[in-house]
């Protein structure tokens, strides 16, 4: 455990982390969602009878577009140049698997950018399929992988040294 908040300074106050003395690394992370959908529902996706189009296809582009724009939804996330962000959506048996990439060459890591993807797709679905089923629930967002920087190599459910 770090001995101190990396993004508060001596007095307590919330502060942007410097990162300009870090070395310029490749980074990528990967994350996780998963938005579980009614039967009913999952049929209409999957039949493209969905009231507002096609969720699927406007998910990855919603995805896409909020790593993009992280940094200006999170207050202490860097505008990152980002070199390739990727949203992928499967049909699983109770709903839909959403899994983001995102990747950079920068002083600091792209953990925040995949995961923003990864909730923008889902929440994006849930707008686009609400008239048929209000109740959809997503979850199980998190981090896959992450690699670059000093941290090095971070996958989930690996043991930790």
């Amino acid at each position: 455990m770090p001995k101190r908040l990396s993004h508060y300074d001596a007095r307590g106050q919330a502060r942007m982390v410097e990162v300009g003395q870090k070395p310029v690394t490749l980074r990528t992370a990967r994350a996780h969602g998963f938005i579980k959908i009614s039967p009913a529902a999952l049929s209409a996706i999957r039949n493209l009878r969905a009231p507002k189009g096609n969720p699927l296809e406007v998910a990855r582009i919603a995805g896409i577009l909020a790593a993009k724009r992280t940094s200006d939804l999170i207050p202490m996330c860097h505008p990152l140049f980002l070199t390739q962000v990727d949203v992928q959506c499967r049909f699983q048996k109770r709903g839909i698997e959403i899994e983001s990439s995102a990747t950079t060459k920068s002083e600091t890591g792209v953990e925040m950018e995949a995961l923003t993807a990864t909730s923008v797709a889902a929440l994006t679905i849930y707008d686009m399929c609400k008239a048929i089923d209000r109740s959809m629930e997503i979850g199980e967002i998190h981090l896959i992988e992450k690699r670059g920087g000093r941290s090095g190599v971070y996958r989930r459910g690996a043991p930790r040294k």
